[in-house]
């Protein structure tokens, strides 16, 4: 079981121009692909168009629903906007549903202030329960991004251990989840 391959889909949470968490959500990748059997697809809400609202066929990018319908487990990492869950994650979301059925769900929470973005890890949660994702523990959290990484967006020495720590403790429990649930799923 542990030589089945998965791809894990990391989600960007923001389309913002300015957004510091984009920082962490190419980290958790560069962590993702130090795994054996595990493709890490890299999903930034930019390289995708959503219209409308819900899981309307014209709120659909074919794309994106390949990524997610491939995907054996997701990594979202996000940016905590105004105590929640930035509109661009939430429509990026909101433009599928039965493809998320069953799979897990990793959170890496993301702020410039002192609480790393637990108010939307905690508001995640109950949409990845309604999509009917498993939602594992820990959360990560990224408090006071600016600074974690230097400006080209390397992670800092001093935070390198224990990030990677944290990273892989989240990835080991999703990559267990992921293997489990794709079995079931089968």
């Amino acid at each position: 079981m542990e030589n089945t391959p998965l791809a894990i889909a990391v989600l960007v949470g923001t389309t913002r121009e300015q957004r510091l968490s984009i920082n962490t959500a190419q980290y958790v990748t560069e962590i993702g692909k130090r795994y054996e059997n595990v493709e890490i697809i890299f999903v930034d809400p930019k390289d995708f168009t959503f219209n409308g609202d819900g899981n309307d066929p014209e709120g659909k990018d074919a794309r994106y629903g390949e990524i997610i319908t491939k995907a054996d487990a997701f990594f979202i990492v996000t940016p905590e906007y105004n105590h929640s869950i930035p509109g661009s994650l939430k429509r990026m979301l909101d433009s599928e549903y039965g493809p998320y059925l069953h799979k897990p769900v990793a959170i890496a929470g993301v702020s410039n202030g002192p609480w790393g973005g637990v108010r939307v890890c905690e508001a995640l949660l109950p949409v990845c329960h309604r999509l009917g994702m498993v939602n594992i523990a820990p959360e990560l959290y990224f408090p006071k991004v600016q600074d974690i990484f230097d400006e080209s967006g390397t992670i800092k020495d001093s935070f390198t251990e224990m990030y990677n720590k944290n990273t892989k403790k989240a990835y080991d429990e999703l990559i267990w989840f992921a293997r489990i649930l794709k079995g079931a799923r089968s």
